[in-house]
């Protein structure tokens, strides 16, 4: 983890749920869609396969488990999972639920509309709804 920094865009864009083993967790500010990211410690990979065997097969482990509880408690239709890096290089990984018929459907989500702010409440729903899931990829 030595020289991880976090970048400032998705710093800008996204709150902090916390640390798994392996990833700082975070929540897109955006209430249009549960969109969660997971983004590995580490310094300088911009892409999968430029971490080590183990730390592929925990990133792997951890998405499962956190894309798997969030379909579960936010009942999406679809889970869109994707590392495109082309705005931000350093590496995460995007948890999407989606629904059928929401703002994007059946599109990608990706500059469909500004993204709308969580408000104190919204967000305070949010987390609650999360805190099981997030305390299950905790334990991966």
């Amino acid at each position: 983890m030595s020289g991880y920094q976090l970048h400032p865009r998705l710093s800008a864009d996204t709150r902090s749920l916390g640390t798994s083993r392996l990833c700082d967790i975070r929540l897109m500010n955006d209430v249009a869609w549960p969109w969660v990211l997971l983004v590995p410690r580490r310094s300088g990979v911009r892409e999968i396969y430029e971490l080590s065997v183990d730390d592929q097969a925990q990133l792997w482990r951890e998405s499962a488990v956190l894309g798997e509880g969030m379909m579960r408690v936010f009942g999406g239709d679809k889970l869109n999972v994707a590392a495109l890096g082309n705005m931000v290089p350093q590496l995460h990984l995007h948890h999407i639920v989606r629904q059928v018929g929401d703002p994007a459907w059946p599109g990608p989500v990706w500059g469909r509309q500004p993204p709308t702010p969580y408000e104190p409440a919204e967000l305070e729903h949010c987390l609650q709804v999360l805190e099981p899931v997030l305390a299950a990829v905790r334990r991966v």
